[in-house]
């Protein structure tokens, strides 16, 4: 797992930090366009409509960008909760189907799973970069133990039952690769800059047609807020762990739950 500080999205993986950032930058490039750049003011009210229509072009392109980085962000969420469900489903299948095996070696496919479940509701609720490499650790040798569990009286026994067994088990150890998979899937670099390069652009030409600097400098907050909250949610969205909008593992608490009870 990456540390953090190493990560070149650090600024999209914190929401907050980014809201407070584009909004000052927004707002300073409408600042810039309203106060300095007299000639090009002089020409926009020459050629007013047409200015019109470039601002109107750029603003509807820009919330066409937020749209689009929206659904991504929503469509990495819902991928991420249905993985989060599917784990709990593959877990709980390989535990009812460790019935298959001799009753020593399904005592000890059961611990482990309980071991192994704990560690899976730590990956989504642990916050703390260091505790997440331990679980980290502790999941990849915990999944080693369980296939070895399997694969013993597997092997010395070959029937379609001990396949059911460790096919069972086979979609334990995907499953937490594909959720793995979907939590570093995340908007691309590429996309946060060329959505805020056309907000900079949008919110400069907002500050050039500003007709009255006195009026219209507490209307330049408008569009620099908005955008700065609609990028802020979907930074959010987009974090499966610094956002406030995370992934819960109620599926896999639940499941904790029910087998203990058990």
């Amino acid at each position: 797992m990456p540390a953090l500080a190493d990560d070149p999205l650090l600024v999209f993986r914190m929401p907050w930090l980014l809201l407070a950032g584009s909004f000052v930058t927004l707002w300073l490039s409408a600042s810039v366009g309203a106060s300095a750049f007299k000639r090009l003011r002089a020409q926009v009210g020459e050629a007013r409509e047409d200015f019109i229509v470039i601002q109107g072009a750029t603003l509807t392109l820009l919330g066409l960008l937020i749209g689009f980085a929206f659904s991504m962000a929503i469509g990495r969420y819902d991928l991420r909760k249905n993985y989060e469900e599917g784990e709990a489903n593959a877990i709980g299948t390989a535990y009812v189907r460790a019935d298959l095996i001799p009753a020593a070696d399904a005592a000890k496919v059961r611990t482990l799973l309980l071991s192994y479940l704990d560690q899976r509701v730590l990956f989504y609720t642990e916050q703390d970069e260091q505790k997440l490499r331990q679980v980290d650790a502790a999941t990849t040798k915990l999944q080693a133990e369980l296939w070895s569990a399997v694969a013993a009286p597997a092997l010395a026994q070959p029937s379609p039952l001990m396949a059911l067994v460790v096919n069972g088990m086979n979609d334990v150890l995907n499953s937490q690769g594909y959720t793995l998979a979907a939590w570093r899937n995340r908007i691309p670099l590429a996309a946060w800059a060329l959505m805020m390069t056309i907000a900079i652009c949008a919110t400069f030409l907002i500050g050039v047609g500003t007709k009255n600097k006195r009026v219209g400098s507490g209307l330049l907050l408008v569009l620099p807020f908005v955008v700065s909250v609609a990028f802020f949610l979907i930074a959010d969205i987009d974090s499966p762990r610094r956002g406030v909008i995370r992934v819960v593992p109620q599926n896999l608490l639940g499941l904790a739950q029910a087998l203990r009870a058990q």
